[in-house]
């Protein structure tokens, strides 16, 4: 089993054990040199081509004259970069980008049902998307050039009203700090900072899920609607004449509350739910099939000579004997779910491990390499 407190360069020489006991969730880090020598994943220009993809999520935020505008991707042309106070922001480069998803792996201490997605900000000077709080946690990686950063744990939240962004009202500097390459500051969420770029300068954040429990229960509600039965149906033989037709009678709604209240979700149902609802793709993210896919049995061969790993773009969990890949769901036997919880953790498989797969899991492994869902290693 991994162990978790071994000190790590990436938290400031503490182990992933203390950083969760000590700062997660409570209190700020600041963390010179969590990569030292750290090089910038993507120049601006590679940057800037993916925000004018329709397949990746970016936001362009402009300061002037004391008012906010933004812009919703694809950003064909953003602003010259001698101009001033503008940021671009791209989310998910992770989906795209090798380098940044191993970045974004850097972090699987922590469980992927949190960990969500590395999004880039490139900034000229001055450039920033106002004093804020994030409902998440999170990590703020210096790549290039400066960025000074304020923070505050103040208590009033309370927004500026008809603004396109959530810009605090009345933000109070407590702490200041600049990031200069490599250096990493962590913020729990609810805390208010304000990032501010000397100069030219990139941003990478490390974010993580925080759904509402309303979304969650709306979603599981939708979930389960498509699997709920209550048997039986209405029916009052005792039914008495009434001299108000318009009115609810106490005994129909009793009747039916008493119905609705034998509804019982099962462990399973939740776990089938979320298992299903945190590996669903964005809405932006497409999977890309092979321009000419090899045969089952060219596909078997190469994969237990090479193995396979997952698409940058695949989400895969386990729980129990359910396996989920991209929103759907299986349930496996013994012998098939080691082999598939190995696939999840690791995100891919050696040759040698394919050749323990059984039938059932090649086929499901081919369909997934004609859906995009994964690749041949080379």
């Amino acid at each position: 089993m991994k162990k978790f407190t071994t000190p790590l360069t990436l938290l400031g020489g503490i182990s992933p054990e203390q950083f969760l006991s000590e700062y997660w969730h409570k209190k700020p880090l600041l963390i010179r040199q969590a990569i030292p020598g750290f090089q910038p994943i993507l120049s601006p220009q590679a940057l800037f081509d993916l925000a004018a993809r329709d397949d990746v999520e970016s936001r362009q935020i402009s300061f002037f004259n004391q008012h906010w505008e933004m812009k919703r991707g694809p950003i064909e042309a953003p602003p010259l970069k001698h101009k001033k106070d503008w940021t671009l922001l791209v989310q998910g480069v992770n989906l795209h980008n090798a380098d940044a998803d191993a970045l974004l792996r850097e972090f699987r201490f922590i469980s992927d049902t949190r960990l969500d997605d590395l999004m880039i900000s490139y900034a000229a000077d001055g450039g920033g998307v106002g004093p804020h709080f994030d409902s998440y946690d999170v990590f703020l990686l210096q790549a290039h050039g400066k960025r000074q950063w304020k923070i505050s744990a103040q208590k009033d939240l309370s927004l500026i009203e008809g603004m396109p962004l959530k810009i605090l009202s009345d933000f109070k500097s407590e702490e200041e700090f600049v990031l200069e390459p490599g250096d990493m500051l962590y913020l729990p969420p609810q805390y208010a900072h304000d990032g501010i770029a000397i100069g030219e300068c990139m941003t990478y954040s490390v974010g993580f899920r925080a759904p509402s429990y309303q979304e969650l229960g709306e979603s599981f509600l939708n979930f389960m609607s498509d699997t709920l039965e209550i048997p039986g149906r209405y029916a009052d033989p005792e039914l008495k004449p009434t001299a108000k037709p318009a009115e609810i009678s106490s005994d129909f709604l009793q009747k039916v509350s008493d119905e609705i209240a034998k509804i019982r979700f099962k462990e399973d149902d939740i776990a089938i739910f979320l298992g299903e609802y945190l590996t669903e793709p964005k809405q932006s993210v497409f999977f890309e099939s092979p321009a000419k896919p090899l045969t089952p049995k060219k596909f078997a061969q190469s994969a237990e000579k090479n193995g396979v790993r997952l698409s940058l773009k695949s989400a895969m969990l386990y729980k129990g004997k359910h396996v989920f890949i991209n929103g759907e769901s299986f349930a496996v036997g013994k012998e098939d779910k080691l082999l598939l919880n190995k696939f999840a953790n690791q995100r891919y498989l050696d040759g040698e491990d394919i050749a323990t797969a059984s039938v059932d899991v090649m086929e499901a492994f081919c369909m997934w390499y004609e859906d995009g869902w994964l690749e041949l290693r080379k």
